[in-house]
């Protein structure tokens, strides 16, 4: 899901395609001795929906092809007029529950039975976070022939003996007869993790039969309050499946549809948290012009109905100080046992999106 630039002839990208290279992260040819200096981007044709809600504020207008949705929110949600089924709350998330929402995201949601991408080589990993910050290392432990040969004939078992955390490499464990990686590399690592229903990504589909647990009831919460907007009059959201997407500098998520859920009058509700990002929204085909939006920590994205048959994505973080636009964050992480979340988050974005999937 994570994408990279091929090689391809400009002539054979698509529409959404070209979008994604225009802003995706490059570097300009520099001494390598020196820190790499991004390219520049013209980020002219960027909608920014901050701007349009301080615009509308003084002075009640907005701009040709976006409108207000009146709604209950304190802060106005917006429409476009081209992708029916598509809503931006700019600033839905207050500092304090954009804290909140890093914290669970980092150090309960990876937690097992949730699965990351970590569990097709690892298995379930406890306590990731809490590893990192202790400076632990995941280190693979010799087992005898035949115990091994159990635990790979079950498929995500809940607990995986061949792996476990240290506080430092064994010095017994040299050479090949014993793997390690740190946990704060894992930490890095870490792109995605499942909450509620547990999606298959091998076969693109939701397992029922894979343990998991429901999504917290706060979350839920909080989904079906900013999801109102976006919902068939007279029905409830029904927070069943969650995916938390992790971004570091240099990654993006390619254009793509969130087409595994039965009901598509009903909304995904998307939560932007830490660094700043640009999103792409496409149309229904892949040729398309995509419109490219900020999005910032605390901006909520609703996408139902016609929405939810647009290609979208995620080409590019900004993780610069004066891009990234984290300071109120960085400020509410001020005590020193909140530092680990604040280092995490001032090179990082987390996507939240909730789903009803029946």
């Amino acid at each position: 899901m994570y994408g990279s630039d091929k090689a391809v002839d400009d002539s054979e990208r698509t529409a959404f395609r070209k979008a994604e290279k225009k802003y995706k992260l490059y570097y300009d040819n520099t001494n390598t001795k020196r820190k790499k200096k991004p390219r520049a981007v013209d980020l002219s044709e960027v909608i920014d929906f901050k701007c349009i809600l301080e615009s509308y504020n003084q002075n009640n207008e907005l701009p040709a092809g976006v409108f207000k949705l009146t709604s209950s929110f304190g802060t106005p949600v917006f429409g476009l007029d081209s992708r029916p089924g598509f809503y931006f709350i700019p600033g839905a998330l207050s500092v304090e529950e954009q804290c909140q929402w890093i914290t669970e995201s980092l150090a309960s949601f990876p937690q097992p039975p949730n699965r990351t991408n970590h569990n097709a080589i690892y298995g379930p990993l406890e306590n990731l976070f809490a590893a990192a910050k202790e400076e632990r290392v995941l280190v693979e432990i010799e087992q005898p022939r035949d115990i091994v040969s159990e635990i790979d004939s079950v498929h995500d078992a809940q607990i995986n003996p061949r792996w476990k955390f240290s506080g430092e490499l064994d010095k017994s464990c040299r050479g090949d007869a014993c793997k390690s990686v740190s946990a704060s590399v894992l930490l890095r690592k870490l792109r995605w993790c499942t909450l509620g229903l547990q999606f298959d990504w091998s076969k693109r589909s939701y397992n029922v039969s894979l343990p998991h647990i429901k999504i917290p009831e706060a979350l839920c919460c909080l989904a079906k309050r900013l999801a109102k907007p976006a919902m068939p009059p007279g029905q409830d959201f029904q927070p069943e499946a969650a995916i938390v997407n992790y971004f570091a500098l240099g990654d993006m998520l390619g254009g793509h549809l969130d087409d595994m859920e039965k009901d598509w009058s009903k909304p995904i509700v998307s939560i932007s948290l830490g660094c700043k990002a640009i999103f792409l929204l496409g149309g229904k085909s892949r040729e398309d012009p995509p419109l490219a939006m900020f999005l910032r920590s605390g901006d909520v994205v609703l996408m139902a109905g016609e929405a939810r048959e647009c290609f979208h994505g995620v080409p590019r973080i900004f993780t610069d100080t004066e891009s990234a636009e984290i300071v109120d964050l960085e400020s509410q992480f001020s005590r020193e046992e909140s530092f680990p979340f604040r280092d995490y988050v001032r090179s990082s974005r987390i996507n939240i999106n909730i789903r009803q999937v029946f």
